[in-house]
C-alpha cells in the first residue's frame, strides 16, 4: 500500500475519534456546568478541558475570557482550532475523499453525509443548548465505525484505520485522567508534587463526587464501572479501571493490547523498533499495580505514558506514513 493511502486512512480514523472525544467531554463539561457550584469551580473545569488537549495557549491567543460561551465556540467552531469538531470533521472528509478509489462507497458516503449535513445539526450559536448537536456527533461517529467494520475487507487499510484510532483514543483516556487529577492536586495545596488518596480533598464533597462521574461518562465507563465494582465511586477504582481493566474499550491497557495485536498484522522489515516499544509499554501495564502508580505519582505515570504512546505514534508515521514536518 502506498504511503500516501495509509496516511489518509490512519488519519481518517483518528481524526473521527477526536471529533467524538471532544464531543463527549463537552457534552459533560456543559452538563456539568448547569450544576450549582462556586463560579470559581465553573470556570476552572471550562479551563481543565482545554489543557487535556494542551490548547490553552491557542485559546488565549484568540479570547479574552474562560467561560462557556467562549470554550464552546473554541472547540465546536473555530476553524484555527486543529481538535474543534468543524475542523475534524472536515479533515475526516478530506482524507476520504483522496482515497475514495480504496474504501469502500458506503464508508465515503457515510463519511461525506456527516460533513454535508453539519451546519444544519450545529448549534445556532455558543450561547445556545448544544446537547443534541453533541449527541449527533457521537451518533455519526459510532455510524461511521460501524460501516467501516461491517463493509471493508480485514487488511492493510482496515488495520492502519484501527492503528489510528486506538493511538488516539489512548492518548484521550490518558489525557482526561491527567488534568482531573492536577486539578485535584492543585486545589489541595499540599505543596507535593506526589498525589495521594488521603490528600485529594475538594470544596464540597457532592461537588466532587459529580465530577468523578463526569470523567467516566466521557469515556462511557460509568455504567461499566457499576458493574465492575458495585461500591463506592473511589478515585483510586476510577484508575485502575481506566488504565488496567483489559475488557473496557477505551482504557490504557485495551488500547495498547490492541496497537500490539494489529501492528503484528503489518509488521515488516522496518517495523522492528515499533513493536519493541508497543511491547514494552504493554509490559510495564501488565506487571504494574495501582500501588506502584501512586507510588510514582499518577501524574508522572501519565505524562510518561503519553510520551510513549506518542513517540510510538511518531515511530509508525516515520515508518509507514508521510513523515510528519519538523
Amino acid at each position: 500500500m502506498l504511503s500516501r493511502t495509509a496516511d489518509c486512512l490512519y488519519w481518517m480514523a483518528r481524526y473521527n475519534e477526536r471529533a467524538e472525544n471532544t464531543a463527549r467531554m463537552l457534552d459533560v463539561a456543559y452538563q456539568t456546568s448547569l450544576m450549582p457550584q462556586p463560579i470559581e469551580f465553573m470556570h476552572e473545569g471550562w479551563r481543565k478541558l482545554l489543557n487535556v488537549s494542551l490548547l490553552e495557549k491557542l485559546f488565549e491567543s484568540k479570547y479574552p475570557v474562560y467561560n462557556r460561551e467562549n470554550i464552546l465556540q473554541f472547540m465546536i467552531f473555530d476553524e484555527d482550532n486543529p481538535s474543534s469538531i468543524v475542523c475534524c470533521l472536515n479533515a475526516a472528509r478530506v482524507n476520504a475523499r483522496i482515497i475514495r478509489g480504496t474504501i469502500p462507497s458506503e464508508v465515503w458516503e457515510t463519511q461525506n453525509l456527516s460533513w454535508l449535513y453539519l451546519n444544519q445539526s450545529l448549534p445556532e450559536s455558543s450561547s445556545h443548548d448544544p446537547s443534541a448537536f453533541f449527541e449527533w456527533v457521537k451518533y455519526r461517529c459510532h455510524l461511521f465505525r460501524g460501516v467501516v467494520f461491517g463493509t471493508m475487507l480485514s487488511n492493510e487499510a482496515l488495520h492502519f484505520m484501527e492503528l489510528g484510532t486506538y493511538l488516539e483514543r489512548a492518548d484521550n483516556t490518558a489525557r482526561i485522567l491527567k488534568a482531573k487529577y492536577r486539578s485535584q492536586n492543585q486545589q489541595s495545596q499540599t505543596g507535593n508534587n506526589q498525589i495521594t488518596l488521603s490528600k485529594i480533598e475538594n470544596t464540597s464533597e457532592t461537588y466532587d463526587f459529580y465530577h468523578w462521574v463526569s470523567l467516566l461518562r466521557s469515556v462511557s465507563a460509568f455504567e461499566i464501572f457499576r458493574q465492575t465494582y458495585s461500591d463506592q465511586i473511589t478515585p483510586e477504582r476510577i484508575v485502575e479501571l481506566l488504565v488496567f481493566n483489559s475488557q473496557l474499550p477505551r482504557s490504557l491497557n485495551k488500547c495498547v493490547n490492541e496497537l500490539l495485536l494489529i501492528i503484528n498484522l503489518l509488521k515488516n522489515s522496518k517495523s522492528k523498533e515499533i513493536e519493541r516499544l508497543i511491547g514494552k509499554l504493554k509490559s510495564e501495564l501488565d506487571y504494574s499495580t495501582i500501588e506502584d502508580i501512586y507510588s510514582e505519582g499518577l501524574d508522572q505515570f501519565i505524562q510518561r505514558f503519553l510520551e510513549k504512546i506518542n513517540h510510538i505514534a511518531d515511530e509508525f508515521s516515520s515508518t509507514y506514513l508521510i513523515p510528519l514536518s519538523g
